[in-house]
């Protein structure tokens, strides 16, 4: 059903099917469930089951995400991600495939965690608040964190995790991937929703310095994750927020050599 949107007196429609997920989200979605049946009942290939839980439940969070920044932008002023086909949760709309999901996949199934996909575009001259600009760079981060916990919560209860071990060593595997890209991605660097959050509140200056070093941020950040000092940083504090919720990190490793089919 269409209805209005009213903003400072101005009334617009807003398109019949406009919040209607697109097929390819749906069919996303039915796999990432599907698997996740046939892991918990052990039918067919483990290792088939935990890749496709793994990879097709992170697709999945990064429509979320990207879904969030632009459902944000629509109530901040910005109409025009009605007609971008953003609130259609369709994975062709947030960016290049090849930079938007394949590469993050193939950090996934390679370098051990993920890396941010996805982008909206947001016309931010039609944002009047700062602290709507920021608000739409923290909504993708936010379920990020949605997931993450959803995730954990059943470790922190005391799940029988020996009574279906395949299934829950991939969703810890899930979860570990979405703890690394959420605080990945509330970093302070120039191109990720950190940086992002805090740019609407620089002085002329910054934001000049800021925009300069952007399209080389997220470059950045794969080079120093590579090894390193920032690397161990990092990645302990992953493993610290893991430990908050009583999550088993054997667990985790074992849901991630199972994914790794080939082997």
């Amino acid at each position: 059903m269409s209805y209005y949107l009213y903003d400072d007196g101005v009334r617009q429609r807003v398109p019949r099917g406009a919040y209607r997920p697109h097929p390819i989200f749906i069919c996303m979605v039915g796999i990432f469930v599907a698997s996740g049946v046939l892991a918990w009942k052990e039918i067919g290939n483990d290792r088939l089951n935990v890749f496709l839980f793994v990879v097709f439940g992170w697709l999945v969070s990064v429509c979320l995400h990207e879904y969030a920044h632009a459902l944000v932008g629509l109530h901040s002023g910005d109409r025009d991600v009605i007609y971008r086909g953003y609130l259609s949760l369709n994975p062709m709309k947030y960016a290049h495939p090849l930079l938007t999901f394949v590469l993050p996949v193939v950090f996934i199934l390679f370098a051990g965690f993920g890396l941010p996909g996805g982008a909206v575009l947001i016309d931010h001259s039609q944002v009047r608040r700062r602290w709507q600009e920021t608000a739409i760079s923290l909504a993708g981060p936010a379920v990020n964190l949605l997931f993450a916990v959803g995730l954990m919560l059943p470790f922190t209860f005391g799940v029988d995790e020996l009574a279906h071990p395949l299934f829950w060593s991939a969703v810890a595997l899930l979860a570990y991937f979405q703890v690394a890209v959420l605080l990945l991605n509330l970093l302070p660097v120039p191109g990720l929703d950190g940086g992002n959050a805090w740019f609407p509140w620089l002085s002329y200056d910054w934001k000049r310095g800021f925009n300069a070093v952007r399209p080389y941020g997220f470059l950045i950040i794969i080079v120093l994750l590579y090894r390193g000092p920032v690397h161990d940083a990092f990645f302990t504090l992953v493993d610290k927020v893991i430990d908050l919720f009583g999550m088993n990190r054997i667990l985790i490793s074992i849901g991630y050599s199972i994914l790794q089919f080939w082997k």
